[in-house]
């Protein structure tokens, strides 16, 4: 049963008075009543599209982990858990996959533009004040100064209300409306107040629309994800097929079927099969591409950059696009004096300097008088004898000083509205500034010096006079952002193409851009976005020489991210507003300044938690960082599926036992691939991106891979014979392994030196460090039991380094005669 207090809340409380009067009744309590139960209430029931089941099955459920757990479980089946070690890897890999899409699911989850806070709304005749989800269709809502338009109304009356848009349209001016007028949800009343009627709420209002197509959930592209994903889906092709093949034959070297089952036989001859064919996943590549982008995170959020889905820290150093949003990006939405400009050569400047500080003193002035002052800080305010504040319904104030005079400070086109045409040289100066980008007010008083016994003298009407004067004009602009010219000249250092998009006037815009050096000493090219063609081509097209675009709608900024990527570029997309949010969801790389709008930062990959754009430049290097170094490691990775699959079909083909166990490969993995990557994937690298990750990593590992397979393959043949082994006996086939394991270990020491090259740092040490922890480890008692490595001595110790260096040899004559081999067969195929 619901208290008073929670019956009070849900009905609304009688407002506090600073209403104007109105007879107005509003709804009645019925028809509230009657509108909540149709759902006319002013809620959204928002979800992302993927559930928490969602998020766990597809991370769960993949080709990865689906190919490492059966092997694993294969394993148990046989009883030899010292050999399924390597299903851990499963669970490690998931929970990261887990963990991260839950911190996107929370942050979309969370998504709202609007701010929840009461609002006062007409019912029954009173004015009473309500929650933000207790508004419902039709309700006569109070805007006053300082609110977020929390639902689409019609305004009804109006007392000079203002309006800040830009969250809604990159506009960065205020709007004033007038009754009929349509304002949307996401707007904020910047000064005035106005009664308006709800004509939308809840999921129809237009932020809630434009949050509902943002909030569908984007995995970002990842190149080294899809890399190792077609690897995996190639194996997977050769895996199956061998992996059959390669039981029937292990069973077989054990006396064919029915003495494996007879005997226990069969259990050994499994775990051999598993060996090759865990030998070909590439499991911890999987494993360390989740952790280098985790760790890149880490770094970023150190330096106030909000990764939200890991895979983007690669992203931006693929990005050979960024548009910027100007408000946010390159201006910070602040106002900054900019000049005086005298027009009356009979007043000295330094006298009008002082007039223009006298009238912006007021007690409390707006933003511009703010920057005037601020840029005059050298003068002091005088007394005024009579003062007008400055009204955003009259567009001006004044001031009048000790002498008598009148100052009227204001927009131009007000001051001069009663003079059309009588000063054409000072309209055309006005219009040519206001080219230029600068926000023009103007300094004027009445024309001629007044006399004591005016009646106005020392008293400022609230009237215009017909006969002002303009003195001065006065220049404000966009504060700029210290950074943002230095990271611009940065991205054109590295061949990125940057491009401003804008609601703002496209002239406004091109001299921001000019002034911050986006084109260098060149002047950017602008457009208005109005005579954008509407066919995503023809866009892509005029896109080309396009630096600068104006008056740009939101669905617009989505359409030219489209004709970008239609060009086959990846595009990064910076943003504040929610005007902004359609593009930076369909970029490759939304990034979202941190005092943006809820909605924009919740769709973003990155997040300037910040605002600096500066930081960008750490992303890309922390970007190129990851995609170098994972090239060089995944390489490592590939090479052991390369030789895992060649050994495994020279074990099919000669119908030999697998020459070691999944404990071996667990082993050698750890020591020359697995843990040395780890280090070698976090150095310092600022390589710049180049495409064709997936055949690079091939072109390295098929001669390192074919070598190893060669020379073990070679070894797993001949010491039977060489050593007189008996591989029925369980004592020489332990022997046997262990000398085929040792060269294998052997070579991977020799593919690990080649990745970790130069060799003349702590590169080097590294090698040798992991070959000296390879060695001892196998000296250590209890770690060579349960790893099965025994070293060889006598004849066995001179065929294991004899098969070593001859192994060195060929992986030399591998590696240099590979690219002259792949020429001559290119040449032999484009000849045909």
């Amino acid at each position: 049963m619901s208290t008073g207090s929670e019956q009070e809340k849900a009905a609304g409380t009688t407002a506090d008075t600073g209403f104007p009067e109105t007879d107005r009744p509003g709804l009645s309590s019925q028809e509230v009543e009657r509108l909540k139960a149709q759902g006319l209430v002013n809620v959204s029931q928002d979800q992302t599209s993927r559930s928490l089941g969602q998020i766990i099955r597809d991370n769960v459920f993949t080709l990865f982990n689906g190919i490492i757990l059966t092997a694993m479980v294969v394993v148990l089946l046989t009883g030899q858990w010292k050999d399924a070690v390597f299903g851990l890897i499963i669970i490690i890999n998931t929970g990261i996959g887990v963990a991260t899409e839950l911190k996107a699911k929370h942050t979309l989850d969370g998504l709202s533009i609007l701010v929840a806070s009461d609002y006062t709304v007409r019912r029954d005749g009173r004015n009473l004040t309500v929650p933000h989800d207790a508004i419902v269709k039709g309700d006569l809502l109070w805007i006053r100064s300082g609110d977020q338009v929390p639902a689409d109304a019609q305004i009804i009356d109006t007392y000079g209300l203002e309006l800040d848009e830009s969250m809604l349209t990159g506009e960065s001016r205020t709007v004033k409306h007038k009754p009929g007028d349509q304002v949307y949800s996401g707007s904020t009343a910047v000064s005035g107040m106005a009664l308006a009627q709800v004509t939308a709420v809840g999921a129809d209002s237009y932020a809630a629309t434009l949050t509902a197509k943002a909030k569908v959930y984007k995995k970002v592209r990842s190149d080294l994800n899809e890399g190792i994903n077609t690897i995996l889906k190639v194996m997977t092709v050769v895996v199956i097929p061998l992996c059959l093949l390669l039981i029937f034959t292990q069973m077989r070297t054990v006396g064919g079927f029915q003495t494996a089952l007879a005997t226990g036989a069969w259990r050994q001859a499994v775990v051999s099969a598993v060996a090759g064919v865990v030998g070909m996943i590439p499991e911890g590549l999987v494993l360390l591409t989740s952790l280098n982008f985790a760790l890149a995170a880490i770094r970023l959020a150190r330096h106030q950059t909000l990764v939200q889905q890991m895979e983007s820290v690669e992203t931006l150093a693929r990005v050979d696009a960024l548009n910027l949003d100007k408000t946010g990006t390159i201006t910070d939405g602040g106002i900054v004096y900019d000049d005086l400009h005298q027009l009356a050569e009979d007043i000295p400047a330094q006298q009008l300097r002082q007039a223009l500080v006298d009238v912006c003193a007021e007690e409390s002035p707006n933003a511009t008088g703010r920057a005037i002052l601020k840029g005059m800080d050298d003068l002091h305010p005088g007394r005024a004898v009579s003062r007008l504040p400055f009204s955003s319904a009259r567009k001006w104030s004044a001031v009048a000083d000790q002498s008598g005079r009148i100052w009227y400070f204001g927009a131009p086109e007000v001051l001069l509205a009663s003079q059309a045409g009588r000063w054409p040289e000072v309209d055309k100066q006005v219009a040519d500034l206001a080219d230029r980008g600068y926000r023009v007010l103007m300094l004027a008083a009445p024309d001629g010096y007044p006399s004591t016994d005016q009646p106005d003298y020392f008293t400022c009407s609230p009237d215009l006079p017909g006969n002002l004067k303009p003195l001065a004009l006065i220049t404000c602009s966009e504060h700029i952002r210290d950074d943002a010219a230095e990271t611009l000249a940065w991205f054109r250092q590295q061949g990125v193409r940057c491009r401003v998009i804008s609601g703002d006037n496209p002239a406004t815009v091109a001299a921001i851009a000019s002034k911050v050096g986006l084109t260098g000493d060149q002047a950017p090219r602008a457009m208005d976005a109005r005579q954008l063609p509407e066919d995503t081509a023809s866009l892509a097209e005029v896109l080309e020489d396009v630096d600068v675009l104006g008056r740009v709608l939101p669905d617009q900024k989505k359409a030219i991210v489209q004709a970008l990527h239609l060009k086959g570029h990846t595009v990064a997309m910076t943003g504040d507003g929610v005007n902004d949010s359609l593009a930076l969801k369909e970029a490759d790389l939304g990034i979202a300044m941190g005092n943006a709008a809820a909605a924009t930062k919740a769709v973003a990959q990155l997040v300037l938690v910040d605002s600096r754009f500066s930081h960008l430049p750490d992303v890309v290097a922390r970007g190129r960082q990851v995609m170098a170094n994972m090239e060089r490691v995944a390489g490592l990775f590939l090479v052991k599926t390369v030789y895992s699959a060649l050994i495994s079909l020279g074990v099919v083909l000669t119908g030999i036992p697998f020459p070691y166990l999944p404990r071996h490969i667990t082993y050698i993995g750890a020591l020359t691939i697995g843990t040395p990557a780890f280090f070698l994937a976090l150095a310092h690298n600022t390589r710049r991106y180049r495409p064709g990750f997936l055949k690079r990593v091939v072109t390295f590992a098929l001669p390192s891979g074919i070598a190893t397979a060669f020379i073990v393959l070679a070894a797993a043949w001949s010491l039977p014979g060489l050593l007189g082994l008996n591989l029925a006996r369980p004592g020489d086939l332990g022997r046997w392994r262990s000398v085929c394991a040792i060269v294998l270990f052997c070579m991977g020491v020799l593919v690990l030196t080649q990745v970790a090259r130069p060799l003349r740092s702590w590169r080097g040490l590294l090698v040798l460090f992991f070959a000296a922890v390879g060695v001892i480890g196998a000296l250590i008692p209890i770690v060579a039991q349960f790893f099965a490595i025994s070293l060889p001595t006598g004849p066995a110790l001179a065929a294991t380094v004899a098969f070593a260096l001859v192994g060195a040899l060929l992986m030399v004559l591998a590696v240099l005669g590979y690219p002259a081999c792949a020429r001559y067969i290119r040449q032999v195929t484009h000849g045909r």
